[in-house]
């Protein structure tokens, strides 16, 4: 009985070290607690970013859920001024996903931003010392209260804010407008027919919707009073078949149109 009783308990310790364990890794992540690069190169050279139009990506976009806390993401957004607190990330999240799939290097000059549609490039002006920066937002945070954007380690060191790990800053989105000729990306005989209506009023509301939130051109076609709402055109099918997937989750009888 004695030694079913030590067994028991030795059972229980293994697995209570594996659940911390697996915390501590958070399931995700290798490194407990964040911190700075051990060796980090020298960013005296680092420029900031170019800014510029860019389609939204297809991953990040959407409204979300953290910690209990529903999060609007502001898609077709052109101004946006806000003053708060700046924080920064760096080597417990070097190399994982941004929410945008893209990979986070904290040697780049980028920033999270809860709300901004990802990418969107802004100006940070570090109020304590008038040094500011433009930085391409590709991921989302911070989530702590009355931070307003998390810094790259990079953003962070051209701002001045490593020490201290906290600024108060301004922050100014740098808007750029559709370009019409979509880079030749959206010129072609591949269109997405997602919704038939009979209201004008929704084929135009809708259009418009679709047009900021995906960044390409939209249209409808009238046919007996109906109204066929037309995604397009992409000059590959590979990028209409990415888009329309998205399009899939509000309407799933969607479907990709080839023009002859």
């Amino acid at each position: 009985m004695r030694k079913f009783k030590i067994s028991l308990i030795f059972l229980l310790t293994m697995m209570l070290i594996g659940c911390s364990s697996q915390d501590t890794a958070d399931g995700r992540y290798q490194i407990e607690n964040d911190h700075r690069p051990d060796n980090p190169p020298p960013l005296g050279h680092v420029e900031d970013v170019n800014p510029r139009y860019e389609p939204y990506s297809l991953g990040g976009n959407k409204d979300y859920t953290v910690r209990g806390i529903d999060y609007r993401v502001l898609t077709g957004i052109t101004k946006l001024s806000e003053r708060g607190i700046a924080s920064w990330y760096g080597n417990k999240f070097h190399g994982h996903l941004t929410s945008n799939g893209e990979r986070y290097d904290m040697f780049a000059m980028t920033a999270a931003h809860k709300n901004l549609p990802l990418p969107s490039y802004v100006r940070v002006i570090n109020l304590e010392n008038n040094k500011r920066i433009v930085v391409r937002v590709n991921d989302r945070g911070p989530f702590h209260e009355g931070r307003i954007i998390d810094l790259s380690y990079a953003a962070a060191y051209k701002l001045d804010i490593l020490k201290t790990g906290t600024a108060k800053v301004e922050i100014q989105l740098l808007h750029f407008p559709v370009q019409e000729d979509l880079s030749n990306q959206f010129n072609g005989d591949y269109y997405i027919q997602y919704l038939v209506t009979y209201s004008a009023d929704k084929a135009n509301d809708l259009g418009k919707k679709y047009r900021a939130e995906y960044q390409v051109k939209s249209l409808f076609i009238e046919e007996d009073e109906l109204y066929k709402l037309r995604l397009g055109p992409f000059n590959s099918q590979l990028r209409a078949e990415k888009i329309l997937a998205e399009i899939k989750n509000g309407y799933p009888q969607a479907f990709i149109v080839h023009k002859k």
